[in-house]
Parts: C-alpha cells; sequence; structure tokens
C-alpha cells in the first residue's frame, strides 16, 4: 500500500464523519504534517502519513513535538487500520 492510497482513504472516513481533511502545505516552515483533520465541534488534530513502515524525519519529529508541546494532537499513520481509531478517539469527548 501507498502512502496516497492511506490518504485518501483517511480524507474519506473523515468525511463520512462528518469533517473534512484538507492538504496542509506550510510554505517557509518545513516538516509540518500533512493534513489537518477537522471535526464537529471545533475538533482538530493534524495527520502524518507514511508509507506502512516508514516513519517521520527528524524535522517531522520536532515540529510533532512542538505541535503537542502547544496542546495540538498529532498523528502518524502508516496503516489504513490506523484511522477509525484516531477518529474514535477524537470523537470521545
Amino acid at each position: 500500500m501507498r502512502e496516497k492510497q492511506i490518504e485518501q482513504k483517511l480524507t474519506l472516513m473523515v468525511k463520512s464523519a462528518g469533517g473534512i481533511a484538507p492538504k496542509f502545505v506550510s510554505p517557509g516552515f518545513a516538516g509540518m504534517p500533512d493534513r489537518l483533520v477537522l471535526l464537529p465541534n471545533g475538533v482538530f488534530a493534524f495527520a502524518e502519513l507514511k508509507a506502512p513502515g516508514m516513519h517521520p524525519r527528524a524535522l517531522q519529529v520536532a515540529r510533532h513535538e512542538m505541535l503537542r508541546r502547544l496542546g495540538f494532537r498529532v498523528y502518524v499513520i502508516d496503516g489504513i487500520e490506523q484511522i477509525g481509531g484516531m477518529l474514535d478517539e477524537l470523537q470521545t469527548p
């Protein structure tokens, strides 16, 4: 499975949950996650998509840690099976 396929499934599953998952592009600030996950009731997270078995680069890890210190949720997803768990976690009060 390729990263693109996982990314497509994420956008479909987020849409099914009533949200959107726009591509996140941050010119001049490399290493930011691939997608925003925006769900009803103001629920927000970042998603970094990887091909199965792949890991974020060092700069990406640093950006993820920075975002987490600011209080944001950041998910690294390298398999379709992880998407449902992420959505469940985000939608649980």
